[in-house]
């Protein structure tokens, strides 16, 4: 088995779920005792968030390949980033790591494709829903990504960073969520992916008309999946 090398804390609540659902696949594909080889490089999201919000990409980039370098002289094989924003700097880590690294939106696109969709919804924090980094990878490979208005994507990064990343849920928010949602839907949606590793704390199936595809769940399997093959 190879050893996942997790670039954590981005938040921590998601690292964590990263961390359960790893093992809980591994246990289920190979049974018994077993778990994930795993190695976790968490870092501090309180300076991570700031740097963001001042929109200072290279310094996230050092910061990053720090971590990678970290994971890697720590016995990792291949590399996960545990947020859907930090792919921001997944070229940078690429350029200077020899580990593979498993880009988030790419089990996402498949996953889409698979079941015969195109026209898909996307949330996650700012970064995520108006940069170039995700939503042009997804173009180039053939979806149609809607991002919600701008009082939409407002809502759901408020949410995201006052709320989910500090471990908190709200009915309130999973409302504010729902109609956002239908929003989408309204304007052609298929499906919704839910593009920041947190919003599966608030939202589910029964949350939205159309399916949901949650970023998460489709990393970790991805992941299992390069960590066991022959």
């Amino acid at each position: 088995m190879k050893t996942i090398g997790l670039i954590g804390g981005l938040s921590w609540e998601s690292s964590a779920e990263y961390y359960r659902l790893l093992n809980r696949a591994v246990r289920d594909r190979l049974g018994g005792l077993h778990a994930a080889n795993i190695v976790l490089h968490s870092l501090d999201f309180a300076p991570i968030a700031a740097l963001q919000a001042e929109g200072d990409w290279p310094a996230l980039d050092r910061a990053m390949v720090e971590a990678a370098a970290a994971l890697q002289r720590s016995g990792a094989d291949l590399l996960l980033i545990c947020s859907n924003t930090m792919h921001r700097c997944a070229g940078a880590i690429e350029a200077a790591s020899a580990l593979p690294l498993i880009h988030i939106a790419d089990p996402v696109t498949t996953a889409i494709k698979t079941a015969g969709l195109s026209h898909v919804g996307l949330l996650g924090t700012a970064f995520t829903m108006e940069q170039d980094f995700y939503r042009g990878r997804m173009a180039k490979a053939g979806l149609d990504v809607i991002i919600p208005d701008e009082a939409g994507r407002a809502a759901v990064h408020r949410i995201i960073y006052d709320e989910l990343v500090q471990g908190v849920i709200r009915e309130e928010s999973r409302g504010e969520y729902r109609q956002v949602i239908a929003a989408l839907v309204d304007r052609g949606a298929e499906a919704i992916i839910l593009g920041c590793t947190e919003i599966m704390l608030l939202v589910g199936p029964e949350d939205s008309a159309v399916p949901l595809f949650d970023t998460l769940a489709l990393h970790v399997e991805a992941a299992v999946e390069r960590a066991l093959e022959a």
